[in-house]
């Protein structure tokens, strides 16, 4: 078997080991860091994947200017989706009662999308985008989109959508740090839209 294919069917199952562990906000970050970013990162090295061949790069400036163009059109987005009641109901996910607590639950929620974005553009999509980029894009994106099933029903499309533009950004990029950019910063201000009096009817 073909190691990226190999790689890909080693890794699909741990991305619903940490829905399947129940913890508090930081226990599953350390879950989601342990299933979506180190174990993940030992097993590519064992079979031979350098850092650059799952994404593990410095972004090129298409990467980088795609990140800044979709984060601006993402704004409108978010300032709607903080007026849908089960969407403002829901986020942010993280208990705080300051300043400070507000700051440090979106760090926590900064590592949460790093493993993500390593896992998904990273782990199980640049491996197969060498052979076949369309059939890469399709298979991280699948899992990315059930992982999302139990949370507000209109984030499963926009997941399916946005894990698509993810990874055709990340190739152009060579690397998954524009969309860890730009899933981080948007899920931040959207935190902060649903916190404010903004998001109040």
């Amino acid at each position: 078997m073909e190691k990226s294919a190999l790689l890909y069917l080693v890794l699909l199952p741990l991305s619903f080991a940490p829905w399947l562990i129940s913890s508090t906000f930081w226990g599953h970050v350390a879950v989601v860091l342990f299933f979506y970013l180190a174990l993940p990162l030992v097993i590519s090295r064992a079979l031979g994947f350098s850092r650059e061949e799952v994404g593990l790069n410095q972004p090129g400036r298409e990467g980088l200017k795609l990140f800044l163009i979709l984060f601006v059109l993402s704004i409108p987005l978010s300032i709607y989706g903080a007026t849908i009641p089960s969407m403002r109901n829901y986020y942010p996910v993280f208990h705080y009662s300051s300043l400070t607590t507000f700051l440090l639950g979106e760090l926590g929620m900064g590592l949460i999308m790093l493993a993500h974005e390593a896992f998904y553009r990273g782990f199980l999509l640049f491996p197969l985008a060498r052979k076949n980029e369309w059939l890469a894009i399709i298979l991280q994106d699948v899992p990315y989109t059930i992982v999302h099933l139990g949370k507000p029903g209109i984030e499963v499309p926009y997941a399916f959508v946005a894990g698509i533009i993810f990874a055709k950004m990340d190739l152009k990029g060579k690397s998954f740090l524009p969309s860890f950019l730009l899933h981080w910063l948007g899920s931040a201000f959207f935190d902060l839209l649903c916190a404010s009096s903004f998001a109040v009817p």
